[in-house]
């Protein structure tokens, strides 16, 4: 059964940005990774899914209720790690987490005592003193104190020092195991690749894919280099129909990704060159995710 879905989700700023008839869902027990820059729709998606945010056009759902007319409601399941959360000043993280308390109905000291022992979080500071680090902690701690069921998670680790993203990682992990549903944005592929069972892919506001993890590892497409003896080999085979990822003239090496129905297709050519070397490269998420983001580089732009 799907507990977060969206549908058509259309909403559109100057300058081209936003996010256009963006359509996925979650299912109950499911982790969903939504993977790309920043830039590319993540937040944007995540803020109509709170409420924050009307569309232009679509709709967005979460059991059943409309994120934009029933915020109230589906907000008392929800736990919500912003990208960039904002924390108020003048308080200290004891009293923010009482008026969270406050605003989502709920009071729970052991579980926020629990959260703070494992991310070693100081409730007595005053939040105008604290690091980015220690507030990023203080909005997770918040984020999960109702014991929520479904999870937005806007680019967790943000902020966190190495070793306080391990600490999150294994949390996350524990709470998939409880059957939570989890939509989680970010732009780490270690992140989404040990946590999520499902990963969509975002460019410029448009899901281009959406793949099973376990599937880019298992054949999704394969990856072959081939090196030829001679100039004449390389000239010809780099006219054949396939989907090079790049081409050397100088060392007489190509790269190329084949759809597995294309395989028979493959061998039959490549039988009719002059080929020095042939190996076949396994395939992982960032080799899949740069089919659609050709330029490498750092993600977070």
């Amino acid at each position: 059964m799907s507990v977060i879905e969206v549908n058509n989700l259309t909403k559109s700023y100057e300058f081209g940005k936003g996010i256009f008839d963006v359509t996925f869902s979650v299912d109950s027990g499911e982790v969903v990774g939504f993977l790309g820059p920043n830039g590319a729709g993540k937040s944007t998606t995540m803020r109509h899914l709170m409420g924050f945010s009307i569309p232009d056009f679509g709709e967005c759902k979460i059991n059943g209720y409309d994120c934009s007319k029933s915020y109230y409601i589906t907000k008392k399941d929800i736990g919500y790690l912003p990208g960039e959360p904002t924390l108020p000043q003048g308080l200290d993280g004891k009293a923010f987490v009482k008026m969270m308390e406050g605003l989502k109905g709920c009071h729970n000291d052991k579980l926020v005592e629990s959260l703070c022992k494992r991310f070693e979080l100081d409730l007595n500071q005053d939040i105008k003193k604290m690091s980015i680090g220690e507030r990023r902690k203080l909005a997770v701690v918040t984020a999960f104190m109702s014991d929520p069921k479904v999870l937005l998670l806007d680019e967790p680790t943000s902020g966190l020092d190495p070793r306080m993203q391990e600490v999150f990682i294994e949390f996350i992990e524990e709470e998939k195991k409880k059957g939570k549903t989890i939509l989680l944005s970010s732009h780490i592929f270690r992140e989404v690749e040990r946590l999520c069972d499902r990963i969509m892919i975002i460019k410029d506001g448009r899901i281009v894919a959406s793949v099973n993890k376990d599937d880019i590892s298992k054949g999704l497409k394969k990856t072959f280099e081939i090196s030829f003896y001679n100039p004449a080999s390389y000239e010809s085979f780099t006219k054949e129909s396939f989907e090079f990822t790049s081409k050397n003239k100088l060392e007489l090496r190509v790269s190329l990704m084949i759809d597995n129905c294309d395989i028979d297709r493959f061998i039959k050519t490549i039988k009719n060159y002059n080929v020095k070397s042939f190996s076949e490269v396994t395939m992982t998420l960032e080799d899949y995710f740069m089919r659609f983001y050709k330029t490498r580089g750092d993600l977070s732009e």
